[in-house]
């Protein structure tokens, strides 16, 4: 709750505390409230255990504007003025994945998430509060159809790159600078076989230890960090390029 009164406090429309907490954490809740004209109730905590199904709130609850940033994939691209760069989930299930893939793709500055809307998790209050924050400011897209949203994003020149363990070449070795989405399956599973199908390219990430699979979370932070890196590079050498020029 203090990372979406941080970043996004105007659809916050008031939060419930528990009245029998005095301790830090949930004075900071209030004090961020107070500071940005956000309304606080007192209430106990009977109340907010009805009012949150009995998840774990901490404490803490709120009543918030769903509106959340762009969800819709035409509207997100065509106001880029970078690169685009996004995450595609094929079968993440489980809301607390999604969650954290929400808040390193906000961490890596990706325009766009996409899932299916079958057989994946949805935004809900436990994704939110995995989040951090990240469900507001990260575009979430549920498509009908994976396979063919897949095949519209090559149509707009955006190269789609799918994380394989059995891939030939790793994630260091691929080309990351230009429009691309990284695509991802769920630990284990991984991706269906139509959506590696439909990829441009696999790229593996390399595992020198001893484990044989990462959280998807983890996968995607990985993949999304070195094509920043490679983002970065590429621009550095441009403006060392412009400077050496006669």
């Amino acid at each position: 709750m203090t990372s979406r009164l941080r970043q996004s406090a105007a659809g916050v429309r008031e939060i419930y505390l528990d009245a029998s907490r005095g301790d830090r954490r949930a004075r900071e809740p209030a004090r961020l409230a107070g500071e940005r004209g956000v309304r606080v109730m007192q209430v106990d905590g009977a109340r907010l255990d009805g009012m949150t199904q009995h998840a774990r709130h901490q404490g803490v609850a709120a009543r918030v504007e769903t509106a959340g940033p762009a969800r819709d994939l035409d509207t997100v691209l065509d106001g880029l003025n970078e690169p685009a760069l996004l995450l595609i989930l094929d079968g993440v299930t489980d809301p607390h994945n999604l969650g954290a893939c929400l808040r390193v793709a906000d961490a890596m500055g990706v325009h766009a998430v996409i899932a299916p809307k079958d057989r994946a998790a949805g935004i809900n209050a436990t994704v939110a509060k995995v989040a951090s924050g990240a469900a507001e400011t990260v575009a979430s897209i549920a498509v009908t159809n994976l396979a063919r949203a897949m095949r519209e994003l090559k149509e707009r020149g955006i190269w789609l790159i799918g994380a394989d363990q059995d891939a030939d070449h790793d994630l260091y070795s691929v080309k990351l600078e230009g429009p691309l989405a990284w695509v991802l399956g769920a630990e284990g599973d991984g991706m269906r076989r139509l959506t590696r199908e439909n990829c441009d390219e696999l790229a593996r990430i390399p595992m020198l230890g001893t484990v044989e699979s990462l959280n998807v979370s983890v996968s995607a932070g990985i993949c999304l960090a070195e094509t920043r890196r490679q983002r970065q590079s590429s621009r550095n050498r441009s403006v060392t390029a412009g400077e050496d020029a006669p």
